[in-house]
């Protein structure tokens, strides 16, 4: 596989991570420039969520380097990393109880952004207004259907302002339309400027976004390259028992 590109936003450089003795990551570089979207796809136990948890540093790796900008920041914790511009939405959504929309978005704004009361402010009222958000403000996070937590979710990571974000599988549940409407959001953030790295096992709905797909299996990347090619990949094929992810 192609080693790491050096004009990288975000890189992994032989990233290894196991849990025990079942080896999760085996010396993955990857690369994302401040320009694109990336997906990444694989079956259950490919590595690919570890490999986020890696870039956003809620985990530490066993080996290899975690690289933004240039700069080693394996050895930064996740507060760190959110300061700098990595942010990440997960799967399952989980808004703070007790607190208005406002007020989850809020606190990505100023506790993981570092963005001062005005400026913290006003990003969230852009951020709400581009996630489709706005008439729910004041209402309670947790009375919002699946979509909707979905996008608070995104807000939330997007408030902090990053250069890239991280998406873990945030198409799961959703109906076609829903899935359509995320799509539509995700797109927005392109147009302005947010690398993406998307984790998702809704293929159809991922290259909509995505000018590159990477494949995992087994801790390491099998294949990689323009979304169609890769999944006609002999190799990716066979990951998925035969039959191609679309």
């Amino acid at each position: 596989m192609p080693g790491v590109d050096g004009t990288a936003l975000l890189a992994a450089a032989g990233l290894k991570k196991r849990f025990g003795a079942l080896v999760v990551l085996d010396g993955v570089n990857f690369s994302v420039r401040a320009d694109e979207a990336v997906g990444i796809v694989g079956p259950n136990g490919a590595g690919k969520t570890t490999l986020l948890s890696l870039f956003a540093g809620s985990q530490r790796p066993d080996g290899g380097r975690v690289l933004f900008r240039g700069a080693d920041v394996t050895s930064s914790g996740a507060a760190a990393r959110c300061r700098l511009g990595i942010a990440r939405a997960h799967q399952v959504p989980k808004p703070f109880g007790g607190m208005t929309v406002f007020e989850n978005v809020l606190v990505g704004a100023s506790t993981g952004g570092g963005h001062r009361r005005r400026d913290a402010y006003r990003r969230v009222t852009e951020v709400l207004d581009l996630c489709g958000l706005t008439p729910l403000a004041n209402r309670s996070a947790e009375s919002l259907g699946l979509l909707h937590r979905k996008r608070l979710e995104v807000a939330r990571a997007l408030a902090t302002g990053p250069q890239v974000l991280l998406l873990d599988e945030i198409g799961a549940g959703l109906t076609d339309e829903e899935a359509v409407q995320l799509v539509e959001t995700i797109r927005e953030l392109r147009r302005q400027g947010v690398a993406i790295v998307w984790i998702e096992h809704i293929v159809h709905v991922l290259v909509q976004v995505v000018e590159r797909l990477v494949a995992m299996d087994s801790g390491r990347i099998i294949a990689e390259g323009d979304p169609e090619s890769v999944m006609k990949d002999a190799a990716v094929i066979d990951a998925y028992l035969g039959t191609a992810a679309v």
